[in-house]
C-alpha cells in the first residue's frame, strides 16, 4: 500500500510534519479499514466519482502543501520529497509525469499512451502552456492556491480541469519524471468515453 511508502522520516527531518487523508468514495475492498489501521484519517464522500473525491479531499486539506495520488501504489509516494522541494522553492503546482519517467510493463496500455499524448498535445495547443502528461493523477500544490481552483468535474476529466485552472490563474507549474507501476486491479478509466469527456472539458474551459 502507498501508506507504507510515504517518506515520513525524510519529510520530518526537513522540518515537515505529515498527514495522510484517504477519501472513501464507495470502496468495497476494505480500503477505509486498512487506512485506519495504518493511522491515516478517513473521510467518506458519498457522491461517486474521482472528481468528487478529490474536491472533498481539498476541502479537508490542512497544512502548507497538499498532494494528490491514487491509493493503489501505482504512483510511488517517495517522489513527494522532490516535489515538496519545488513547492518550497516557490512553485505553485507540481505534477508527476509518467510519460517523462519510467513505466512498468503492463502499467498503461498502448491505446492509453497514444490517447494521453493526443490529449496532452491538445491541452498545450489550446492553452499555450507545456505539460507532458495531462492525465497524470499525481499532483502537488501549495495549499494557498487551492481556493483559486474552481472545479466542477465529477470524473476522470478532473486533471484536464486542474490544468485549465492552473493556466487561468497564471500559476507556476513544474513536472517531475516519476515511476509508474502496474495497478493490482483493472483500470476504471474507459478510454474512448473518458477521452472524449477530457477533450470536451479542455474546450469548454478554454472558450
Amino acid at each position: 500500500m502507498v501508506l507504507d511508502e510515504i517518506p515520513f522520516d525524510e519529510l520530518s527531518t526537513s522540518g515537515y510534519s505529515t498527514r495522510v487523508l484517504v477519501v472513501d468514495n464507495g470502496s468495497t475492498d476494505g480500503t477505509a479499514d486498512i487506512a485506519l489501521r495504518r493511522k491515516a484519517q478517513v473521510v467518506v464522500e458519498p457522491q461517486r466519482g474521482k472528481g468528487m473525491a478529490v474536491r472533498r479531499a481539498f476541502q479537508e486539506a490542512e497544512g502548507d502543501y497538499v498532494f494528490m495520488l491514487d491509493g493503489d501504489a501505482t504512483y510511488p509516494a517517495t517522489h513527494i520529497t522532490e516535489m515538496v522541494a519545488l513547492l518550497a522553492g516557490g512553485c505553485d503546482v507540481v505534477t508527476g509525469s509518467r510519460l517523462r519517467g519510467s513505466r512498468a510493463p503492463g502499467s498503461i496500455s498502448a491505446l492509453n499512451v497514444v490517447g494521453n499524448h493526443l490529449l496532452t498535445w491538445l491541452a498545450c495547443l489550446l492553452y499555450g502552456r507545456r505539460i507532458s502528461d495531462l492525465c497524470t493523477g499525481y499532483w502537488g500544490f501549495r495549499a494557498a492556491v487551492l481556493p483559486l481552483l474552481h472545479l466542477r468535474s465529477r470524473g476522470f476529466n478532473l486533471e484536464a480541469e486542474l490544468f485549465a485552472e492552473v493556466v487561468r490563474n497564471r500559476l507556476t507549474l513544474r513536472e517531475v519524471p516519476i515511476e509508474y507501476r502496474r495497478r493490482p486491479t483493472p483500470a476504471k478509466l474507459r478510454s474512448l468515453r473518458d477521452g472524449v469527456r477530457i477533450a470536451r472539458t479542455l474546450f469548454t474551459k478554454r472558450f
